[in-house]
């Protein structure tokens, strides 16, 4: 019965969150051996990880948002093939579980105890695991002001420029990107760099990504060289910007520049005006659906004309 055991780390804020309760139990009712760990301030998510496998748990399930995810996935990276991963998302974002087609109800969402786990990617830099993605822009903060006329035109790309309420307000930053085969430099509005696909709170940036390729999706928005004309053509033309991106798909890639590029880490700033970004292949086994369009390796359907 070992393997009906799993040990679920819930973020604080969670703790009286009743339809995680419910879900709980009704795991325990098919005879699931399930524990509850909260977590209550900085580096307990690592912590827990560690005295769970300690205890000998090969099922971890990570209860809350992008951070805490991002937090556990970290964490049992450093130790493979020791434990797979459960996805209970609970944050306002939940980017990677929404693109990887995790349930947001929590009894849905531990379902997924019972499939079999896949091996997925993760992104590294500077030392840091990533789960989902890096994103840059000009002032790379999410923020509800930014105008409906910028959405519109920017699309995925909008949430990363911070508080615009006039096309005037918009800047380029300037970059350099340089990884196997591929050179880019100029003027950027945006650029994301996914393990997964969405990044703000649903804004698809990388739309093709995948976790099992070993590969990290780069995007890039270039500013047009009359950058509010052109926007503002775009937009009453009533296009969008997505054929308007240069993707690559690379194993590694490198910013030498960056001049007024402010770059997140699944929320978190990074510092350097060097930052190298590498797959990390199969480095870590979640428990995903087995029809997630995350994941490559599908068995083809063929359709009879």
């Amino acid at each position: 019965m070992s393997e009906r055991r799993a040990l679920l780390i819930l973020h604080g804020k969670q703790a009286l969150n009743e339809d995680v309760r419910a879900a709980v139990e009704a795991k325990r009712e098919q005879g699931w051996e399930l524990a509850v760990r909260v977590t209550w301030e900085a580096g307990d998510a690592q912590r827990l990880v560690e005295e769970a496998l300690a205890a000998g748990y090969s099922k971890i399930i990570a209860g809350g948002g992008d951070g805490t995810l991002r937090d556990i996935a970290e964490a049992l990276a450093q130790h493979p093939q020791k434990a797979s991963l459960v996805l209970l998302p609970l944050g306002t974002a939940n980017d990677f579980s929404r693109a990887a087609g995790i349930s947001l109800e929590p009894a849905e969402a531990l379902e997924l105890l019972d499939v079999q786990p896949s091996d997925i990617d993760l992104g590294e830099v500077g030392g840091q695991i990533f789960l989902n993605m890096a994103t840059g822009g000009f002032g790379s903060q999410v923020t509800a002001n930014t105008s409906e006329d910028l959405k519109k035109v920017l699309g995925g790309a909008a949430y990363l420029f911070t508080g615009l309420t006039r096309f005037s307000e918009l800047h380029a930053a300037y970059g350099e990107l340089q990884g196997p085969d591929f050179h880019w430099q100029g003027e950027l509005l945006a650029l994301g760099i996914g393990n997964g696909r969405q990044a703000g709170g649903g804004h698809v940036l990388c739309p093709e990504a995948q976790v099992d390729d070993g590969l990290l999706d780069i995007s890039i928005l270039p500013a047009p060289q009359e950058l509010v004309g052109t926007l503002k053509n775009l937009l009453s033309e009533g296009f969008g910007l997505d054929n308007m991106f240069v993707r690559a798909r690379l194993p590694w890639v490198e910013i030498k520049v960056a001049e007024g590029l402010s770059i997140n880490l699944d929320g978190e700033p990074l510092e350097g005006d060097s930052l190298r970004f590498v797959a990390k292949p199969a480095a870590l086994q979640v428990h995903l659906p087995k029809d997630s369009p995350l994941l490559g390796q599908q068995p083809s359907i063929s359709h009879q004309g």
